[in-house]
């Protein structure tokens, strides 16, 4: 026979409770871990436990200031250790899922796998987490989470490799992502939103932008957020920044229309400047050519360049 009572729900805990609780966790995790940055309140806690791992992998001194504040995700200029060779690098820390704000993201997971924490593919036959993602369940939503970031450094480190000009990534953690820094002791690095270009520099950055959307096209990827707001600019350079909704070139029904915002986006910008690009044109050359590439071709390629170093 049935229990007819009535099942009780679990009761939601309060923003003010959460925060409570995050703010009484941050004196045991300061533990050995001593930071300049003053994070507020409800930071705390997440962002010492977010870094945590890189002072004990050895690769992160100090935090000492946040360079940038977002729904999604924080960055933090911090003292890198010695070994890293470098004096300054940035961590990106996202924030906690009771407080992100994350876009709709359902339009760049189209055709990608999903990434476990040591960024290798999900087994398709792991039943448990793809219930779990279904569902949407506690579970699931940390292994979206996951995968998400995972997306992010996966693909810093391809095309860092490749010679984009993105950041070089250095480390990875359960919410964080630890990497090169752009900039001073003082300032970070502007976006180029920011940042008004001399009329030598415009169309040389111009050309050095689309040199990057062509190099991730080769990868089969299309950056998926890319703008003015997303490229940072510092000493006559750029740097293309924040890759977690990159997108596959072959196996998302949208990639088309996505390719073509990225680009229209790009020729928007440096039409103040006088750089007169037709992005449509640009978009459907850029997509004609590269989707002419298969993963197939791809992988042949990378073979034939394991072949000639090994010789």
């Amino acid at each position: 026979m049935e229990d007819a009572r009535p099942r009780r729900r679990k009761a939601r805990k309060s923003r003010q409770q959460i925060v409570a609780e995050l703010a009484e966790e941050a004196a045991g995790l300061e533990a050995g871990f001593h930071i300049t940055y003053r994070p507020a309140r409800y930071e705390a806690t997440w962002l010492l436990e977010s870094l945590r791992p890189f002072y004990d992998q050895g690769v992160l001194r100090d935090v000492l200031a946040q360079i940038k504040g977002g729904k999604e995700a924080s960055v933090y200029r911090c003292q890198a250790d010695p070994s890293t060779g470098l004096e300054l690098v940035a961590a990106k820390v996202y924030r906690p899922r009771q407080f992100r704000n994350l876009r709709n993201d359902k339009i760049y997971r189209e055709g990608r796998q999903i990434l476990k924490a040591d960024g290798r593919p999900a087994k398709k036959n792991d039943h448990r987490m793809m219930r779990a993602l279904q569902k949407k369940t506690d579970f699931g939503a940390q292994v979206a989470h996951t995968s998400w970031l995972m997306y992010e450094y996966t693909t810093l480190e391809q095309l860092y490799q490749a010679g984009a000009s993105v950041p070089r990534p250095l480390a990875v953690a359960e919410n964080a992502i630890l990497m090169g820094y752009i900039g001073d002791e003082r300032r970070a690095a502007p976006t180029l939103h920011e940042t008004v270009l001399t009329a030598d520099e415009a169309p040389r950055l111009f050309a050095e932008t689309l040199r990057n959307v062509e190099l991730m096209l080769e990868y089969g990827f299309i950056h998926g957020d890319l703008s003015a707001y997303n490229i940072l600019y510092w000493e006559g350079q750029i740097t293309l920044i924040d890759f977690p909704q990159v997108t596959s070139l072959h196996a998302n029904s949208n990639a088309r229309s996505i390719l073509r915002r990225d680009v229209e986006r790009i020729c928007d910008y440096f039409a103040r400047y006088g750089l007169d690009a037709n992005p449509q044109e640009l978009a459907a050359s850029l997509w004609q050519r590269y989707t002419r590439i298969t993963p197939n071709d791809l992988l042949a390629d990378y073979s034939r360049h394991e072949a000639e170093e090994e010789t």
